[in-house]
């Protein structure tokens, strides 16, 4: 995706990982979801160890995971290609989102 220095790479319960580069954790800080700037070890936790993963409805290659933080959702969405996962985005909720639910079974 964004190439540079990785921020960090993590494993996943569905035994792919997910990485983010500084510059494009910077983008989702900046632009994107402004609120998640300093949460980077909040996000790391969410993908090792989500509450749930949902496959996406429109994407079959990304995933969605969800951790409870407080009285809201950490979501982090990550795309996996070719064995490699990458973030695309990641954002507080309030619910979980439509998709089918692939972890736990």
């Amino acid at each position: 995706m964004f190439a540079g220095t990785v921020l960090f790479e993590v494993e996943t319960p569905l035994g792919f990982r997910v990485r983010v580069t500084r510059a494009y954790w910077e983008l989702i800080t900046a632009i994107k979801h402004p609120v998640m700037a300093g949460q980077e070890a909040a996000v790391q936790e969410v993908l090792e160890q989500p509450d749930e993963i949902r496959q996406s409805r429109s994407d079959p290659a990304v995933h969605l995971f969800y951790r409870a933080r407080g009285q809201r959702w950490f979501c982090a969405v990550a795309r996996r290609l070719n064995g490699d996962g990458f973030l695309i985005t990641t954002y507080p909720t309030d619910s979980i989102k439509e998709g089918t639910r692939i972890w736990p079974k």
